[in-house]
């Protein structure tokens, strides 16, 4: 099944346990995603999978799925670019349907395409105000967070610790036991 919006795209469905009480939601696979056929695999997973275990937790234990299934074109031969809107209502209905079947506790909205693409585009809505506070997708709890290749290129401790408070709010609202170190990261 190949989108009319990129032909010679490849389907990158989401990964990871049925049953999962956490899903995580990205924007769209890049060029390591697509060879792999599987989301997060790149940089910005390897950090997601280093969250996951500061959070205690597996990549296997967790869901993880994009906001578009396929990795958007355009003109250079590198790189990659944000999914229009176009791509991302196209791909909506696949992504609702996982998080209807996957039936999580909480879901993780991976940076602004995934917020914009879950709550719909809002030019005023900024991610540093979003985040740190709870939303709903699908009556699902939702919190808003930066994308892990925000951090890649935005490594301060600061933002680091933004992420990780947002991470602490998912394991509370989860019930997962928190430890003081667990607490005091990136302080």
């Amino acid at each position: 099944m190949k989108s009319e919006l990129n032909p010679q795209g490849k389907i990158v469905f989401g990964i990871g346990d049925l049953d999962a009480d956490l899903f995580f939601c990205g924007e769209a696979p890049g060029a390591e995603e697509e060879i792999a056929g599987e989301p997060f695999v790149g940089p910005a997973g390897e950090l997601l999978n280093r969250i996951l275990a500061a959070m205690g937790l597996s990549r296997e234990s967790v869901y993880i799925a994009n906001m578009v299934n396929f990795r958007p074109r355009h003109e250079r031969s590198y790189g990659n670019r944000p999914p229009s809107q176009e791509e991302m209502n196209f791909c909506l209905p696949y992504l609702r349907a996982q998080v209807e079947i996957v039936q999580p506790k909480v879901l993780v909205a991976l940076g602004k395409t995934a917020t914009d693409g879950l709550l719909g585009v809002d030019p005023q809505r900024r991610l540093g105000q979003m985040r740190g506070t709870w939303h709903e997708y699908a009556n699902v709890p939702m919190m808003v967070t930066y994308h892990p290749s925000y951090l890649l290129h935005n490594p301060s401790k600061s933002s680091k610790r933004k992420v990780w408070e947002d991470m602490l709010l998912v394991m509370e609202k989860l019930e997962l036991p928190i430890s003081e170190k667990q607490r005091d990261f990136f302080q």
